[in-house]
């Protein structure tokens, strides 16, 4: 039978799940099974603790690293830019290749010694003195982040059931915001203590904790191992993500450009504590992970990702026209609800487009699409601030949000209500 998104669903559960005529399924994996139909299972709660952490860890580091080139070793400010992008230019890098590796050695063996390698990295910052090494450091670190993210998000779409994906999806997003949210709070709080020695060690401390986490989460077997797969070059994207990757990569042009410029556009308007534009925009978000996910899930994403296209839109005008503290603090809430909607939606999008076997390639188009569009757009904001104002940046995201939402409607909404395969 069909859903009301137009995806072929079934009341019986593939092999995934606890069959008792299955005399071949042990025990052990049994249990599994049978906990992975409930959506707040050990496996899941695990799992999102451990992306809370890590995410801690990052966005600590974000804050924290800068303050400290410039005010300890004295960098000048081009060199900073340059240890930040190192990070960055890793992950995309890293991303593509990502999907595949999860595929042929198996979910979890790859996610830990990611995990692994990126804690025990922040121990470097302790010795490094030179931005050649702390660039070096950096970029290692940006590699392992690169895979982490693929793996958690796609052994946290293994572990939910699939029809409470979209929900799902959006909880273990919401831990990215709460790391986000604390992260930088936890890294200049432990600076102001201990120093950033302290820091530095600290990194590795919460991440071997995340790490701790992250091991005790169980798959089923037949996600433990590998497959005999050869490399090919057109096995590192899923071919049938690449649409609804490409949309999410024109809406996230609009988001790379408000990280970038909002803080300045909030002094240049007057604004005491424009930082706080983050604080207001993070509940936003979370606001919008908590409903987007059960409506998705019972209606699809047609409505949901209209309606909140349609709220960008309308809020980036709000932004640049309502030149107060009413304007810009209202305006952070509702792009923070409609930016919060899209990702997860796109996500569970292209995971309900993919089986089980594609679901690491399909994860890892989409961050790599993330990830382009946020640089294209802090590159594109860049310009328009130079030769425009920082105000026409937030019309220039409201057309962009326009075109992203002719798109979906256009060419990504059909297609998946033809193609999706939620129940895989």
């Amino acid at each position: 039978m069909q859903n009301r998104s137009g995806c072929l669903t079934s009341v019986e559960y593939p092999v995934l799940f606890y069959n008792p005529a299955n005399k071949d399924v042990s025990r052990n994996n049994r249990l599994i099974d049978i906990e992975i139909i409930i959506m707040w299972n050990k496996n899941f709660i695990f799992l999102t603790l451990s992306n809370f952490l890590m995410c801690i860890t990052y966005y600590a580091m974000i804050s924290v690293l800068p303050v400290y080139l410039v005010c300890e070793l004295h960098s000048p400010k081009s060199q900073v830019g340059m240890v930040m992008a190192a990070y960055t230019i890793a992950s995309v890098l890293i991303r593509p290749f990502s999907g595949f590796a999860l595929e042929k050695f198996g979910r979890r063996m790859f996610f830990i010694i990611a995990l692994c390698i990126y804690s025990f990295l922040f121990l470097g910052f302790v010795a490094a003195i030179t931005i050649a090494v702390l660039t070096m450091l950096r970029f290692l670190q940006g590699l392992t982040w690169g895979i982490i993210t693929i793996s958690g998000s796609t052994i946290a779409v293994d572990i939910i059931p699939p029809q409470h994906r979209g929900e799902g999806i959006g909880y273990y997003g919401l831990s990215t915001t709460m790391g986000m949210s604390v992260g930088p709070i936890v890294g200049l709080l432990i600076c102001h203590l201990g120093g950033y020695t302290a820091m530095f060690v600290s990194g590795t401390v919460i991440g071997c904790i995340g790490m701790a986490f992250a091991a005790s989460v169980q798959l089923p077997r037949r996600l433990l191992v590998g497959r005999r797969i050869e490399f090919k070059w057109t096995s590192l994207f899923d071919s049938r993500s690449i649409v609804p990757s490409l949309n999410l990569l024109i809406v996230m042009i609009t988001y790379g450009g408000l990280l970038s410029f909002v803080v300045l556009f909030g002094r240049e308007i007057g604004i005491r504590n424009p930082s706080s534009f983050f604080l207001i925009f993070a509940i936003g978000i979370a606001l919008s992970r908590v409903i987007v996910g059960k409506v998705f899930d019972k209606n699809g994403p047609g409505n949901i990702l209209t309606i909140c296209l349609t709220l960008l839109i309308v809020s980036f005008p709000m932004l640049a026209l309502f030149k107060n503290e009413w304007g810009f603090y209202l305006s952070a809430i509702t792009i923070g609800f409609g930016i919060g909607v899209v990702f997860p939606t796109f996500q569970t999008i292209v995971n309900n487009l993919s089986d089980a076997g594609n679901r690491g390639a399909a994860n890892s188009t989409l961050f790599t699409a993330l990830d382009l569009g946020m640089g294209l757009g802090m590159s594109i904001a860049g310009f328009i601030a130079q030769h425009i104002s920082i105000s026409a940046i937030f019309y220039c995201n409201a057309v962009i949000c326009l075109v992203g939402l002719l798109v979906f409607r256009v060419f990504v909404l059909d297609a998946y209500n033809r193609n999706c395969i939620p129940n895989k």
